[in-house]
Order: C-alpha cells, then sequence, then structure tokens
C-alpha cells in the first residue's frame, strides 16, 4: 500500500512538472510568435527569468532566486523554465512514442542507459564560453547559450509559419467581409540567421531523439553552471536500496543518463529533476528525499572537503564573478516608389536600437535571441550578418523607420542590452543622423519637386533650402542636433535604388 503512495504521488509530482513546463514553454513560445505586442504585457516576465539573460542583465533577484531554488532542488530550471530544455523532452517522448509501436528488440535498442559525466568536455566548453563573455565576443558565445538558440528557433522558423497561418484566417475573414485578422509581411530577415536556426533545431534534435539531454549535460553553459551548483542541493532522488531490486528500469528511463543503479547513484549535475525514474519504479526504489540525510548516497557521504574540492567551488564562483562584472562594464512609401527595389547602404557606423545607450554596450550584452526583432512591428530590425556581431540586431529602414512613439524592443529585451525607454525618451535619444547624398536627389537629377523626408521628418531636423542658389530647385539640409536617426527620411525617399538621404549610426548614443 505504502509503494501504491509513493508511486501516486511520485506521479502527481511529474505530472505538475509537466504541467508547469509545457505552461512555460507555450508562454516563451508565444512571446516570439506574438506581432501585436499583447503577450508582452503578460507573459513578459517568462524571458526574464531565463538564467544567461538575468545574469547579463544584472537582475540579482532573479538569479539568486535561481540558485537557491538550485540549490533547494537540483536543475529543475532545465526541466521547466528553460524553453530548449523543454523542447529536448518534447522531442525525447516523440522519439520514444515510436520506438514504442516497433518490436522489443528496437525497445529494447532505444532505452537509455548510465554514462560517465564527460567532466572534461563540459568544463573547457564553460570555460571557453565565459571567456568569451568576458572578452566581449558575445556573437561567438551566442551559438550554444540555450535561451538564444531557441530564440532563433522560434523567431526564424516557427513565426513565418505562425504569420502565414494568421494570413490564411486573414483572407478567409475577409471573405465574409469581416475584420478580426488582418495580413501581416512575412519575408526572410536573414538568410544566414534562418541557416544557423535550422542547423541548430537539426544538431539539437537529432541529439535529442538518440540520447535525449545530450546537448544539456555536455555542451550547455547554463546546464554545466547549475549542475555544479545542483551537486550541493537538498532535495533529489535518493536511491532505497532495501526496496531496489536492479531491475535498471529507472536507468533505462532517464533521458539524462545520469543513473547508475549498480552503483545506486544518480549523479546531481546531470539529473534535471523531471520525476520519470521515481514515477516508473514499481518498487519505490527511487524517492524524491532529502539527500544531505541520506547516509546512502555517495555524493553526499561524509568525506573531508579536500583543499581541492575547496579550491575548485571558489574558482567557479571568482570565474563566474568575473565575467558578470566585465558583462555588466560592457510602412509607407510617400505615393512615388515602391519600398520593396531599396538597397541597404554602406554605413560606417551600424545603427542601434534606441535605449541601447551604445555600439559596445550593446554588444556585450545582447545574446542574439531576436525577441526584439520578431516583436518590431515596422520591420527595421533584423539579424546582422557582419561576423563582429553576427545574429545580433541591426537597424535597417528598407521596410520601415523606427516609429517614435513605439518602444516594444526596449520593453521585451530580457539582457539589458536595450534599456527600456518611454516615448518621450525615445524623442530625445539619437541614434545616429541623417546624411544628404548629392549625386541620388531626384531635385538634383531630374529637376523635379520633391520634399518627402523634410514632410515626413518627426522632428523637424530636415528643412528645404535652395540649391546652388537656384530657388527653384530645393534640396534638404539637415539639422544634426535635431535629428535623432529614426529613418523616415531614408524610408520614404523615392529615390532608386539608394536614397538620397541615409542615417548613419552613432558610436553612443546621446541626448538631445
Amino acid at each position: 500500500m505504502a509503494q501504491k503512495t509513493n508511486r501516486l504521488s511520485h506521479g502527481l509530482l511529474s505530472k505538475v512538472r509537466r504541467v508547469l513546463a509545457v505552461l512555460f514553454w507555450i508562454g516563451i513560445t508565444w512571446l516570439f510568435l506574438d506581432f501585436t505586442g499583447t503577450a508582452q504585457h503578460y507573459l513578459g516576465w517568462m524571458a526574464k527569468m531565463q538564467f544567461l539573460p538575468a545574469v547579463l542583465a544584472l537582475h540579482s533577484g532573479i538569479v539568486v532566486g535561481l540558485i537557491l531554488l538550485t540549490l533547494l532542488m537540483g536543475r529543475i530550471y532545465c526541466s521547466v523554465i528553460c524553453p530548449l530544455g523543454v523542447m529536448q523532452d518534447g522531442i525525447a517522448w516523440i522519439s520514444k512514442r515510436k520506438v514504442f509501436r516497433k518490436n522489443k528488440r528496437a525497445r529494447l535498442a532505444n532505452k537509455y542507459s548510465h554514462s560517465p559525466t564527460k567532466r572534461v568536455l563540459r568544463a573547457l566548453v564553460l570555460l571557453l564560453f565565459l571567456i568569451l563573455l568576458a572578452a566581449g565576443l558575445n556573437s561567438l558565445a551566442i551559438f550554444i547559450a540555450p535561451y538564444s538558440a531557441y530564440g532563433r528557433i522560434a523567431s526564424n522558423l516557427m513565426q513565418p509559419v505562425w504569420l502565414w497561418g494568421n494570413n490564411l484566417l486573414a483572407a478567409v475573414a475577409e471573405h465574409y467581409d469581416s475584420y478580426a485578422f488582418y495580413t501581416v509581411d512575412v519575408w526572410i530577415k536573414s538568410l544566414s540567421s534562418l541557416v544557423v536556426a535550422f542547423v541548430t533545431l537539426l544538431v539539437i534534435g537529432i541529439l535529442a531523439w538518440r540520447g535525449g539531454r545530450t546537448y544539456c549535460n555536455t555542451i550547455c553553459p547554463v546546464g554545466t553552471i547549475l549542475g555544479y551548483i545542483s551537486h550541493f542541493s537538498i532535495f533529489g532522488p535518493v536511491f532505497d536500496e532495501d526496496k531496489c531490486n536492479g531491475c535498471k528500469l529507472c536507468e533505462h528511463n532517464c533521458k539524462a543518463s545520469c543513473i547508475d543503479v549498480n552503483a545506486h547513484h544518480v549523479d546531481m549535475t546531470r539529473c534535471v529533476m523531471c520525476g520519470d525514474c521515481m514515477e516508473i519504479c514499481p518498487r519505490g526504489g527511487v524517492n524524491f528525499g532529502h539527500r544531505l540525510h541520506s547516509s546512502k548516497n555517495p555524493e553526499m557521504s561524509d568525506k573531508p572537503v579536500t583543499p581541492d574540492r575547496r579550491n575548485f567551488v571558489k574558482g567557479l564562483a571568482l570565474v563566474t564573478a568575473a565575467a558578470t562584472v566585465e558583462a555588466a562594464a560592457k510602412t509607407v512609401d510617400g505615393g512615388l516608389a515602391t519600398i520593396e527595389d531599396k538597397q541597404v547602404p554602406n554605413r560606417k557606423t551600424p545603427l542601434t536600437p534606441p535605449g541601447s545607450l551604445s555600439a559596445r554596450h550593446f554588444a556585450q550584452h545582447c545574446t542574439a535571441c531576436q525577441l526584439c526583432i520578431a516583436e518590431c512591428p515596422n520591420g527595421v530590425l533584423r539579424p546582422s550578418d557582419d561576423l563582429e556581431h553576427f545574429m545580433q540586431p541591426t537597424m535597417q529602414y528598407e521596410r520601415g523607420y523606427c516609429r517614435p512613439e513605439c518602444t516594444r524592443c526596449s520593453q521585451v529585451c530580457p539582457t539589458g542590452a536595450i534599456r527600456p525607454i518611454s516615448r518621450e525618451e525615445k524623442t530625445t535619444h539619437q541614434i545616429g543622423h541623417a546624411v544628404w547624398i548629392k549625386k541620388n536627389c531626384l531635385p538634383v537629377t531630374d529637376g523635379v519637386w520633391c520634399g518627402n523626408c523634410a514632410r515626413h521628418c518627426p522632428t523637424g531636423a530636415i528643412e528645404m533650402v535652395p540649391f546652388e542658389g537656384n530657388e527653384e530647385i530645393r534640396v534638404p539640409a539637415v539639422n544634426t542636433e535635431r535629428c535623432i536617426g529614426c529613418g523616415a527620411c531614408e524610408n520614404l525617399c523615392p529615390a532608386r535604388p539608394f536614397s538620397a538621404i541615409y542615417v548613419e549610426g552613432h558610436e553612443v548614443h546621446r541626448e538631445i
């Protein structure tokens, strides 16, 4: 009877964990799919709870809370809060269901089994990751950051499918004279980012299909850091040797490959607290319990704390703290022509979004999760193809301009790369200034009246003046002290293929 009660309670814990994981995954995914800005008001906190963004944004309360949660219950963050971890669990679950339909030999071949932890590989990957962050080379570190990797998958692969579905519903609604839906543009923002997202999904998907949590326990730097912390967790799976008959059912169902039945040992540095082992054990041989009071737990035995162990923990703390401190330092066309034919001007300094303070601050804090790109309603933000800032957002004005009343990117950024700003503050923050190109201007080349740039400038920074004393031909003159770099002039200029006026970025933003 006691065994049945334990299985029921463990089954309930597993179901609660799965429900919370699905809710987190749906919520974070919706943040990337939503184009109306509604999701951010209700679910923006989910993105800010991600470990690496919280560290880069110096959200000490969130970081301390996640560390305390890990010390209490192990790496439950990886199986509930991390969207990439939940996605891997889903892929592994589908793989398992498919194999179970096959013959017995195929089922046995697909079972998980205990494997030694790759300590050296995990430590080297983590060390390389921290060095890249400390050196400000986020464009390289972001390839293995879990939240960023999932963000690129959602933004580049999932969002277009979602938008196509929305446009289909809009077409059906319009047929019945309903405007419950409206069509939106679906376009490839960056081919290189799309390829990276696809390759990332393919690699992680194959690893999850074949080995469950292989990525989390060999490559993921967040998983490694939390694994070191969870080694000292208070609660976790505990073996009851009197009830365990060595059937290895728990070991064969552990997608983290961290259970060694022969040694009655659970490697807490890899365990993600999914609860599958406790739920599936028919005899109650594995239970959720107090690890510190378990005399049969080899991890938490009374062996003395050697200088090597003490120095390792101190070294990990110092490296993590150093990385944290270093990171802290760090569609209108005017009625004259279509804007799809425009080409990107060659800017000497790339434009970074209002609220990013400076190009250096933005590069050091951005993890290229691309949530701001997914949320941008004007088509201004897109992944950079520049190797120095690869896949981090950059601003281009061929499809739209940065409207002064829009501050959505600053509200959704979870890392502090774009600081929250109000609409009033945005109109006084200069991210760049407009530059006039004489050889492209229609009044000069064709002798026609234009003035599009001056009419649509929201700050009145552009004035039409006589060209070389000729009152009949007027060209724009830019007051750089009033220009905020919104790009309305560049976007609405009818000159093709290059605009006669474009925005040059500033390394450091300033208030005007």
